[in-house]
Formats: structure tokens, C-alpha cells, sequence
């Protein structure tokens, strides 16, 4: 009689607070100063204040073009980026240069301001071209950046690893601007005596910011575990790009061929991930002209939502793992939904609905990204992880008219309803709800099975 083999042991869960996984983390909290303090709330609005480097909407206009153009450029070439560091194993490497790239970009910002030796329209454009490129290296880092998820997580991890990192991009965004609001913005005469003469508090803010972005990215760069590179690749001689686009074709069509989800996935994600970015440009302008919020209640309500987006976004990381990350996504996608009709049918009721619901909807920005990241970590096919992350980041761009047309198509809409004189930008709010109900809908079909205690990809129906 043959003895029955022994089972398999379950091998055990990796930690989540482990040395790869929280220098994984510190880049999301350290690249918070370039995503909260240079393109958020302090150089962009610097660049576009009326009568500052240009009149009127000048500046606004000078650093529209120059995103758009950063954004084309990184819709072109993300996906050929993360293809090289996933072929020669440089996604260390990849990723240290282009973060280096994206801080000395920051660093250079000291040398923007209206009084500089270029003039008032050479320093607009000076800090144009710093912010877009800033912006096209950070997307780059990212891409590499993302691609490390799958290699510090496992099926049963990969939510809460990508949880923790989101939210301490957020905890970290918000601290920092903390510090620099306090100590430089806010105060006639700052910390170790800077003033706003020739605006040096801001431009000191930049560098500080700079510094802070360096210090967190080391730990990842110097703890991460590293891919070995594919010898024949090392060995090949570099590849022209029209080659490394027909690679990347060919990528797309295996990837349709054997993993259409992932293709289908990308296509849903672009378009809620459109979605929360539209909350986040409009919401402030909602709050302002619908709610007529002050700047300072405005700048209080943006502190207050992204502490708590970032620590709902850590506590939902194990919901990720536990239901599977589709079911956080579409979840939390109807609740925003639920949160903005909420919001456009109670516009005249007071501030106290924009604190209450606003809230809500932001605490479920931060669940939707991490779990979108963590789904695509979860469905990319071993040793592709960078190409499709930069897919990923491709098709993202590919989208990012959505929310700008839904928006104001809902208002053109609005204006035939309502008494002519009144304002209709709360009607814009539908818009934004539109294209996160059909990210939701896109979402939903995408069927993930158990197997054991890992979720995997079945089948899309």
C-alpha cells in the first residue's frame, strides 16, 4: 500500500512591515513633495498667479501647453521605458535616474521668480519647462516604481503593500506642506530668517521639497531586492526605437492573445482613474463657486481630506487583499458616485454638505488607486511588470480629455434647465459622476476567483 504524499506546507505570508517593503513605501512618501508641493499647491499656483509673470490668465495658459505637451510625451514613450528596465534588469537604475532627473528639476525652481535676470515671461517659461519636464520624469520613475510591486507582495499581500504605499503618499504630502506652510509661506519673516522678498520663501520651499523627495528615495534604491537581467538582452546590442515599438506591439498582441483582462482593465482603469482626477481639479473649484468657500476653508478641507484618504487608504489595503481588489474598486466607485449625487442634489443646503460628503467621496480616491495598481500587479504577466506599467500610464493619458469635456458639457447642460443668470457649475458635478460610473461599470464584469487563498484572474464575461 503506497502511504499518501504529505500536503504541501502553505507557505507562510510575508510581512507586510518588512526592510523591501517600507523603502518601497518611503518613494510614494518622499515623491509626495513633487506631486503635492511642485504641480498642487504651491510652484503651479506660483506660476499662475494673475499679474505675477503674466497678466490675467497668461500664466495659467503657458502652463497648460507645457503639461499637455509634457503629457504627450509621456504617452509616447512610458511603455518603451519600463520595456528596457524589465529586458536589462535596470528598473534599479531606471528609477534613480529619472527620480534624480525629477529632484534636480526641483532644485532649479530656486531660479524662477519675476524679478530673475531672464524677465518675467523667460522666468514663466523657465518654470513651465521645469514643471513639464518634472512631470515627464516623475511619470517615468513611477512606471518603474509600480513595477516593483509585484516583487515585494504576494496575491495574498499585494493590496496592502499597495495601500501602504498610497497612503503614506498622501500622510507624507500633507505633512510636508505642513512644515512649509508654517514655516516659510504663512510667516512675514520664516525660519532661519527667509522672506518673500524676490519670493524666496517659495523658491526655498522648492529646494527644501527637492531635498525631501532625495532623502526618501534612497531607502528603495539601496534596500530593494534586485532582478537579474536577461543575459541575452545585456548581450544584444541596444535597440533602435522603431524596434523597441515593435516590440511593444507585439507585447499588446500576446497580451490579447493570452491575457485580455489585463488589455480590458487598462481600458477601465483609464477611464475612472480620469475620473479621480477630475475630483480633484474640480473639487476645489466646486467648493468656490457653488459653495463659495473661502481659499483658507478650502486649504483646510484639502488638509483634512488627504490625511484622511491616506489612512483610509492603509486600513482598506487589507479589505484588498481579503475581497479582492475589483470589489474594492467598483465599491468604492458607486459610493463616490452615490457621495457626488449626494452633493449636486443638496448644493443649496449649505457648506456643511461639500464638508460631509466631500469628505466621504475623497476618503475613497486613495482605495480605488492603490487597488487599481494592486489589480494590474496582480493580472501583468511575469518579467513584463515595467512595459505594462507603462502601458498603464499610457493609456491613462490617452483618456485625460474626459473629465475636462464631461464637466463642462454638463454645465452646457445645466444652462438649458435651469433660470437663465444662475449658475450652473454644480451641474458639472454629474459630469465627473458619469465617467466614474462608467469606469465602475467597465470594472464590474472583470471576474476574479479564489484559489486557495490567492485571488487570480479568471475570466471576463
Amino acid at each position: 500500500m503506497t502511504a499518501p504524499s504529505p500536503a504541501t506546507p502553505t507557505p507562510p505570508t510575508p510581512r507586510i512591515l518588512s526592510v523591501p517593503v517600507l523603502s518601497w513605501g518611503l518613494w510614494d512618501w518622499g515623491s509626495a513633495a513633487f506631486n503635492s508641493v511642485a504641480t498642487t499647491f504651491v510652484f503651479s499656483v506660483y506660476l499662475t498667479t494673475p499679474g505675477l509673470f503674466a497678466d490675467g490668465d497668461g500664466g495659467t495658459g503657458a502652463l497648460s501647453m507645457g503639461l499637455l505637451i509634457a503629457g504627450i510625451v509621456v504617452a509616447i514613450a512610458a511603455p518603451i521605458t519600463g520595456q528596457q528596465g524589465d529586458r536589462r534588469g535596470r528598473s534599479h537604475l531606471l528609477l534613480a535616474f529619472f527620480t534624480a532627473l525629477v529632484v534636480i528639476s526641483m532644485l532649479a525652481m530656486f531660479f524662477v521668480y519675476p524679478t530673475s535676470p531672464l524677465g518675467s515671461v523667460g522666468a514663466l517659461w523657465l518654470g513651465v519647462a521645469l514643471l513639464g519636464f518634472g512631470n515627464i520624469f516623475f511619470e517615468f520613475a513611477s512606471v518603474n516604481y509600480n513595477a516593483m510591486l509585484p516583487r515585494i507582495s504576494t496575491r495574498q499581500t499585494m493590496g496592502r503593500v499597495s495601500g501602504l504605499g498610497w497612503g503614506l503618499g498622501y500622510i507624507g504630502g500633507i505633512i510636508l506642506l505642513a512644515l512649509m506652510y508654517v514655516g516659510f509661506i504663512a510667516p512675514e519673516v520664516g525660519w532661519f530668517g527667509i522672506t518673500a522678498v524676490d519670493y524666496l520663501n517659495i523658491r526655498v520651499v522648492m529646494v527644501i521639497s527637492a531635498v525631501w523627495f532625495a532623502v526618501f528615495a534612497i531607502p528603495v534604491l539601496a534596500f530593494f531586492p534586485h532582478r537579474p537581467a536577461d543575459p541575452a538582452a545585456l548581450a544584444a546590442p541596444r535597440e533602435t526605437l522603431p524596434a523597441a515599438y515593435r516590440r511593444l506591439w507585439s507585447t499588446v498582441r500576446s497580451l490579447a492573445r493570452v491575457s485580455p483582462p489585463t488589455l480590458k482593465f487598462m481600458v477601465a482603469s483609464a477611464i475612472f482613474r480620469d475620473g479621480l482626477a477630475g475630483v480633484f481639479t474640480y473639487g476645489a473649484i466646486i467648493a468656490a463657486g457653488t459653495f463659495h468657500m473661502s481659499q483658507g476653508d478650502i486649504l483646510i478641507f484639502g488638509i483634512v481630506a488627504n490625511v484622511v484618504a491616506g489612512l483610509f487608504t492603509i486600513g482598506c489595503g487589507p479589505l484588498d487583499d481579503w475581497l479582492g481588489p475589483k470589489r474594492v474598486i467598483v465599491s468604492s466607485l458607486i459610493l463616490m458616485v452615490g457621495c457626488g449625487i449626494a452633493i449636486f442634489v443638496l448644493h443649496d443646503a449649505g457648506t456643511w454638505v461639500f464638508w460631509v460628503f466631500g469628505l466621504v467621496l475623497s476618503s475613497f480616491v486613495g482605495p480605488v488607486q492603490a487597488a487599481s495598481r494592486s489589480l494590474l500587479g496582480r493580472l501583468v504577466p511575469e518579467g513584463h511588470e515595467g512595459e505594462v506599467f507603462g502601458l498603464y500610464a499610457t493609456t491613462g493619458r490617452a483618456v485625460s480629455f474626459l473629465s475636462p469635456a464631461f464637466f463642462a458639457s454638463a454645465m452646457w447642460f445645466g444652462g438649458l434647465v435651469i433660470n437663465k443668470g444662475e449658475s450652473s457649475q454644480y451641474f458639472g458635478i454629474l459630469g465627473i459622476v458619469i465617467i466614474l460610473l462608467a469606469g465602475a461599470a467597465l470594472t464590474a464584469p472583470l471576474s476574479v476567483g479564489r484559489r486557495g487563498d490567492r485571488h487570480v484572474v479568471m475570466d471576463i464575461s
